[in-house]
């Protein structure tokens, strides 16, 4: 009796085995039968300074785009973003290190727009394309090579835009009023400017005066001062401003939007005597929210998120040897552009809500 038992246990056990053989081997098939899995894209960021408000936001929705992108396809995209600390030596020593490692693509925000050469240089070397952002390379140097990119937007947009804000609210006789303190038909500013020699703060400097020029209104330019994009060295230049001029400055003019914001900064501190009327640019997540609450009267929204996607769908195109998207259009087969609006109180809500 007992022999008959082990003989059926026996037997059971067998075609146990058997079946999860079976069954394995069914997996194996299926699985076999779906797409192989991608190559894994490793895709470089390297930013001028990773503590720039507007930057971070690019790169932030760069993240995004790549987590999502996994997500929804299955693909491997190592996305590394460094940061200069606004040094090109720093920079350049950053690209050979992603070159040495094999990466497919660099993004590059340069610290200097027209000392690309030695990245150019490197990265033809080694066969690995690049796509600038923010910071636009000299057009000889992107015209070197068919593997070399900029997204951006367009500088003297901004600078028009600017203008268009203080013109609207200086075309409204109250306003204007309300601006022209001492009621001599001349609006005294002055102006912060981000980096010496970057070509956002020569266009949109010049743009936005001249375009009020043009428009028939009467400037006097009280002083300008280098911030560097950073709201506390402006808040610090603001300062300067306010001890030198104590009861004259009617409007602030600002490169970015940090900048406006340190300007702020500074006129409620020290308890300015006046309201001036202050601009910015980039529409900024604090900036919006000063718009809102009426401390910054307004702001140029620049695409920090559109040209983050932008960015990454030509990267990994580039990465994987797919041509660009529908989405991507070239100018001059280099370049991508996406526009720059206007931000008011009257439109703050629908930025707010983007």
């Amino acid at each position: 009796m007992m022999r008959t038992i082990r003989h059926y246990c026996s037997r059971l056990s067998i075609k146990y085995i058997l079946l999860v053989v079976i069954i394995s081997a069914l997996l194996a098939g299926c699985a076999g039968s779906g797409p192989a899995p991608s190559k894994e894209i490793k895709i470089a960021v390297l930013t001028y300074d990773e503590h720039d408000t507007f930057i971070e936001s690019i790169t932030r929705y760069m993240t995004i785009w790549a987590r999502q992108k996994e997500k929804d396809e299955g693909v491997r995209i190592t996305l590394d973003i460094v940061g200069a600390k606004k040094s090109q030596l720093t920079q350049n020593d950053q690209v050979q290190k992603f070159i040495a490692r094999g990466f497919d693509v660099l993004c590059v925000n340069l610290v200097d727009r027209t000392d690309a050469t030695v990245i150019i240089d490197k990265a033809m070397a080694s066969d690995t394309p690049v796509i600038f952002f923010y910071s636009e390379p000299v057009g000889e140097d992107l015209a070197r090579w068919d593997k070399l990119y900029y997204v951006g937007a367009r500088s003297r947009q901004s600078g028009e835009l600017q203008a268009k804000i203080i013109a609207d609210a200086l075309s409204d006789p109250k306003k204007f009023a309300e601006i022209d303190v001492n009621n001599n038909n001349t609006i005294q500013y002055v102006i912060l400017e981000g980096e010496a020699g970057h070509q956002d703060t020569i266009v949109r400097t010049n743009v936005c005066t001249s375009e009020l020029i043009r428009e028939g209104y009467q400037l006097e330019k009280l002083g300008d001062e280098y911030a560097n994009w950073d709201r506390d060295q402006a808040k610090a230049k603001m300062k300067e401003l306010i001890d030198r001029y104590p009861f004259q400055i009617e409007m602030v003019i600002a490169n970015n939007d940090d900048m406006a914001l340190g300007a702020i900064d500074a006129i409620e501190e020290n308890k300015y005597p006046l309201s001036p009327f202050v601009v910015g640019i980039n529409g900024t997540e604090d900036a919006l929210e000063a718009i809102r609450t009426m401390r910054l009267d307004g702001s140029v929204y620049n695409d920090s998120k559109g040209q983050g996607e932008m960015i990454m769908e030509m990267a990994y195109a580039l990465g994987t040897g797919e041509p660009f998207p529908d989405s991507i259009e070239l100018t001059f087969d280099k370049y991508v552009f996406t526009p720059y609006s206007v931000i008011t109180y009257d439109n703050v809500q629908k930025y707010l809500k983007q």
